[in-house]
């Protein structure tokens, strides 16, 4: 079971590794698709993650001829009416990082009091066989707050702003293997990964 390799369909380096320690477990090998340079970027204009999720698995899988995952996450803040949502990774523009989405939201929130800065964090995750056919999908979310100020310097994107109240830590504060098991990735992978299994025979 151990030699049976998805390629991830994402260029984010530590989303790439927060999912492959996920699959590790199962005795899946994880390739991004940057070991593919020939592979394009897949336009994300789906209306929703479950959208875009499906389109970067079916096109990569296409054009790889292999089984891929795609999966799209992002951020959803009450205040803002769900935003940035599936705009997440290019809030703050073409050239977006996570610095310049981090000082976007802060100033969008900063008239917000701290009991109206509820937020979601929402991965979707698809599987596609190498026709292009999606044979898995599943969503998991994650609620916390947005601070004012950014706190610890792990995980990535809106992470040192995302509070965990239960724990009293942001994402940023979290060892990884305790966001492994409480985030939006980790619950959506939980779902995944047993549908996952009942296919395996296929790969």
């Amino acid at each position: 079971m151990s030699n049976r390799k998805i390629v991830l369909a994402s260029r984010n380096r530590k989303k790439t590794q927060e999912v492959a320690d996920l699959l590790a477990a199962v005795g899946f090998q994880v390739v991004p698709v940057t070991d593919f340079p020939d592979v394009p970027e897949v336009e994300e204009d789906g209306e929703t993650f479950a959208a875009n999720a499906a389109k970067k698995a079916t096109e990569v899988a296409i054009a790889l001829g292999q089984w891929v995952i795609g999966e799209d996450s992002g951020l959803m803040v009450d205040a803002l009416k769900g935003g940035p949502g599936i705009y997440s990774a290019r809030y703050s523009g073409e050239h977006a990082t996570d610095e310049t989405n981090n000082a976007k939201l802060i100033a969008e929130l900063s008239n917000v009091t701290q009991d109206k800065r509820g937020a979601g964090y929402v991965c979707s995750v698809a599987l596609s066989n190498p026709a292009g056919e999606i044979k898995v999908g599943a969503e998991g979310t994650c609620r916390g707050q947005i601070l004012t100020e950014a706190r610890g310097s792990g995980g990535f994107g809106y992470d040192p702003y995302f509070l965990i109240p239960e724990y009293h830590r942001t994402f940023g504060d979290l060892s990884p293997l305790v966001k492994r098991m409480l985030s939006h990735r980790a619950r959506a992978f939980a779902q995944f990964i047993p549908q996952l299994l009942r296919i395996a025979d296929e790969f």
